[in-house]
């Protein structure tokens, strides 16, 4: 059992979401960097898909009612007073003991897994928070108590070097309704930096730079959306969706980030810069 005695801004459960509800307007959900938990979760041998906690700007403090092997990954943050406990390996938490989790100095979202993984009841097969429907777990909040599950992975890990955060740069491809804008807006889409607006959360980034014009006035019917769809709503600013987007949308849609740098996508912080390029297959 762990007891959150301060969540930071915002921390909620998350494992590897809940696909295939799409159809009754269920957001696939999930963890926004799916890689950083799936690393947290290998260091302390669990299987991937567990549940873990996603923090969003660090700063909480976590006690462990029972001692259990802990990793973190994503956002990097200073980590104290639990002995050993740092990014990218597997630490022991003592039973009773704190830890206590700092601001990231860059990125934004940082993955604690657990041995056993959290185990929270799960809601359509999946144990995340889904910020959009309000499925699953609350967001966590002081007094909160997580159970924890038994051991059933393999090995704890000894070592796993994070990955960079370098500039932030996202690959995208062209479509599905590229044909909606004017021909240059494509290419002013990767002319020119956006910045992250405050407005950002786990639905998506929302950019301020550049406007899109388009070439076709009204609005589309509404369509499905994939996480990493750029949409363009009437202001012309792209909204890059994340893990909560909704499943339709009417706004048209000039590109599609390339899965593997949807983790770069959620790392990005309010103020960023990111810039688009035109990527070729996924």
């Amino acid at each position: 059992m762990i007891e959150v005695i301060a969540p930071g801004p915002y921390a909620t459960v998350q494992d590897l979401g809940r696909p295939g509800f799409a159809h009754l307007g269920v957001p696939g959900s999930g963890a926004a960097d799916v890689a950083s938990l799936k690393l947290a979760n290998r260091l302390v041998g669990n299987p991937e898909g567990l549940a873990g906690i996603e923090l969003t700007f660090g700063s909480a403090r976590l006690r462990f009612l029972t001692g259990a092997w802990a990793a973190l990954a994503g956002a990097p943050v200073p980590t104290g007073p639990v002995r050993g406990a740092g990014m990218g390996a597997p630490f022991w938490v003592p039973a009773g003991a704190e830890l206590r989790l700092g601001a990231p100095v860059r990125g934004l979202r940082t993955y604690l897994a657990v041995r056993g993984g959290i185990a929270v009841p799960p809601v359509l097969g999946s144990r995340s928070t889904d910020s959009l429907s309000g499925l699953g777990p609350e967001p966590l909040r002081a007094g909160t108590r997580l159970p924890v599950g038994p051991a059933v992975g393999g090995l704890v890990a000894d070592y796993a070097p994070l990955p960079e955060l370098g500039p932030a740069v996202l690959r995208v491809l062209p479509g599905p309704r590229d044909d909606w804008f004017a021909p240059e807006a494509l290419a002013e889409l990767c002319a020119a930096p956006y910045v992250v607006t405050q407005d950002s959360n786990r639905v998506g980034v929302r950019l301020r730079g550049p406007e899109l014009v388009r070439a076709r006035a009204g609005e589309l019917p509404s369509e499905g959306m994939v996480t990493g769809a750029v949409q363009v709503p009437p202001s012309g600013q792209p909204i890059v969706f994340l893990a909560d987007h909704p499943p339709t949308g009417g706004y048209p849609v000039i590109a599609v980030l390339r899965a593997a740098d949807l983790a770069v996508a959620a790392q990005l912080r309010p103020g960023d810069e990111v810039r688009f390029t035109l990527g070729r297959e996924r």
